[in-house]
C-alpha cells in the first residue's frame, strides 16, 4: 500500500479548526485539495501530519501554533500613509488588505488602526498564535516527479 512521502502528490479533503473547535476551513462540500508535499504548500506541522497516511485513510492531528502559522509577534504591523490606500474604500479595524510586494508575491494585512494620516497594518497570519486541529480525508497518492534538467 502506498503511503505519503516527502515529493509525492496528494490529493485529500481537509476540515481546519481552532482548539476550541471553530471551523476556519475546509474542503468537505468542494473538490479536494491537491499538492506536493514538501513543497511549501502547507505549513511545515500541517505538512509533515500528511507522511505515512494511504489513501482512504482518515486522521485528526493537533498542530501546536509555532508548527503551523508560528506566534504571533508584536513587531509585524507597519504604518502606511493614508494616501497609498484607494479614496473610496471605507477602511476600518480587522478589514483584510491585500498588498502587492516589490517581488511580485502578494501577502494580506489585517487594519489595526486608521486616522486621518496612516493606517496601521498587522502582516501577521490571521492563525497565528492559534493550536489548529487538522482533520485529513486522503483521497489518492500519486508518485513524486523528479526534477527535469
Amino acid at each position: 500500500m502506498e503511503r505519503v512521502q516527502d515529493g509525492c502528490h496528494v490529493s485529500f479533503h481537509f476540515t481546519l479548526s481552532l482548539a476550541d473547535g471553530t471551523r476556519v476551513d475546509g474542503t468537505e462540500a468542494g473538490e479536494p485539495w491537491q499538492i506536493v508535499v514538501g513543497s511549501g504548500e502547507l505549513p511545515s506541522g500541517l505538512d509533515r501530519c500528511l507522511l505515512g497516511l494511504a489513501a482512504g485513510e482518515h486522521a485528526q492531528f493537533v498542530v501546536a501554533a509555532a508548527e503551523a502559522f508560528g506566534e504571533r509577534s508584536e513587531d509585524a504591523s507597519e504604518v502606511f500613509p493614508r494616501a497609498q490606500f484607494p479614496a473610496d474604500v471605507d477602511l476600518i479595524p480587522g478589514m483584510a488588505f491585500g498588498f502587492t510586494l516589490p517581488d511580485g508575491n502578494e501577502v494580506m494585512g489585517q487594519v489595526v488602526a486608521v486616522s486621518e494620516s496612516g493606517v496601521e497594518v498587522d502582516f501577521t497570519h490571521p492563525l497565528a498564535g492559534h493550536d489548529l486541529v487538522f482533520e485529513v480525508d486522503i483521497v489518492a497518492i500519486g508518485p513524486a516527479q523528479v526534477p527535469e534538467r
